[in-house]
């Protein structure tokens, strides 16, 4: 029989009688991901996703690292099926684990018996193929509390699955089961790793970034739109819309107080990602702020920047230190482009003394000579959208 990927999901088997739907959005979100991959049948059987190639063409390899990118699965596995016969599953771990068999100096075996008809029951199973193995391979030993190697055996409904040790799966719901977001994407560290986090919990996103040419550099957008790239492994294909705000900026700078310049430009980033947002049918915004982090991030900054929106806006960095954010990035693969140096257009006429406890009368007085309508409208019909993936 031929080799699988066996997905184990994790928070979606402690869903009530809407489990299904989260079920179907894994396996659609797991076939788009795999289609570049060859041809592959991906279906759900007693709380495992299965991926099955239909072609000796499909990239196993490939398909593999694309599914534990896949929200909505925490381990996931390479097996190999065989007949549900003690027999069979000896010797499909003796061909399919013989590099781990003779590598290895100390294992354990771990059955799960789906199908209660099989005769024997899992403890038994377990020792007599350990048993087995034990005499067969001089170099492994049994170690059933801290083995180096784990093999796995289940028995299911139509066939039997032989694998080791799991990796780790992405976690989390399957991206488009909480509805969609519009995320605020900048050329740093912290907004991809929020977009991730929001994308794990099962949100579709958007992207809205904020592009100041020339203040800014073309590089500076390019970079933004390799960030996004990098995250559509975790989050699928993306849609980023690419705000000028050079205009807004020198209206700012025109007419406002320089202590107040960084507040009311992120005001009018939260206007205009709303404004995006109910155009393209997205319920939420995203930001990646982080208590404390800048001046604009106290609890009074964001208090008066987030009064503009009526849309929720969640932070999923907002009690994090820098470091537990740097150690994402790099696990999402992010890191080493966002600091890359393009900066963007939150460093342009960045005020010498930022206000760090605002009062939110003094922000609308300050606003009052702006059209700020006008130049809402104005950003949002000038956005350029970028499909990526």
């Amino acid at each position: 029989m031929t080799e699988m990927i066996l997905l184990k999901l994790g928070e979606l088997v402690l869903k009530g009688a809407n489990r299904y739907t989260f079920e179907d959005k894994l396996k659609s979100n797991l076939a788009r991901r795999l289609k570049s991959h060859g041809k592959f049948r991906v279906y759900s059987r007693q709380s495992t996703t299965y991926i099955e190639p239909l072609s000796d063409e499909c990239d196993m390899d490939a398909a593999y690292d694309a599914a534990k990118k896949v929200f909505g699965a925490v381990g996931v596995s390479r097996a190999k099926a065989c007949a549900k016969t003690k027999e069979a599953m000896l010797e499909t771990v003796r061909t399919y684990l013989a590099g781990n068999l003779v590598g290895e100096k100390t294992f354990k075996v771990e059955s799960k018996r789906a199908d209660k008809s099989f005769p024997m029951t899992s403890i038994q199973l377990s020792q007599w193929v350990g048993g087995e193995l034990d005499e067969l391979y001089p170099n492994l030993h049994v170690d059933v509390h801290n083995p180096a190697l784990t093999i796995h055996l289940e028995v299911r409904d139509y066939a039997a699955f032989v694998h080791a040790d799991p990796e780790p799966g992405a976690g989390g719901l399957p991206v488009g089961t909480s509805g969609r977001a519009m995320s605020l994407l900048s050329g740093g560290i912290d907004s991809p790793v929020a977009s991730w986090m929001m994308a794990k919990r099962g949100i579709a996103l958007e992207m809205v970034h904020f592009y100041s040419y020339p203040y800014t550099s073309p590089e500076a957008k390019e970079k933004v739109l390799d960030l996004a790239r990098l995250l559509t492994p975790w989050t699928g294909r993306l849609i980023v819309h690419v705000v000028p705000f050079t205009h807004i900026q020198e209206e700012l700078r025109r007419a406002c107080p320089e202590e107040l310049f960084t507040l009311l430009m992120r005001r009018f980033m939260m206007r205009i990602a709303e404004g995006m947002a109910r155009r393209t049918g997205c319920r939420a915004l995203v930001t990646g702020e982080s208590l404390g982090q800048v001046a604009s991030q106290t609890m009074d900054a964001m208090a008066v920047t987030g009064a503009v929106a009526s849309l929720p806006v969640f932070r999923p960095l907002v009690g994090m230190d820098k470091e537990e954010v740097v150690r994402i990035a790099r696990k999402i693969g992010t890191f080493e482009t966002s600091i890359l140096p393009y900066e963007d257009c939150c460093t342009v006429f960045t005020p010498r003394h930022p206000r760090t406890r605002p009062h939110l009368d003094e922000i609308e007085a300050a606003e009052a000579v702006l059209d700020v309508e006008a130049l809402v409208q104005e950003a949002l019909d000038a956005t350029e959208r970028v499909k990526i993936g």
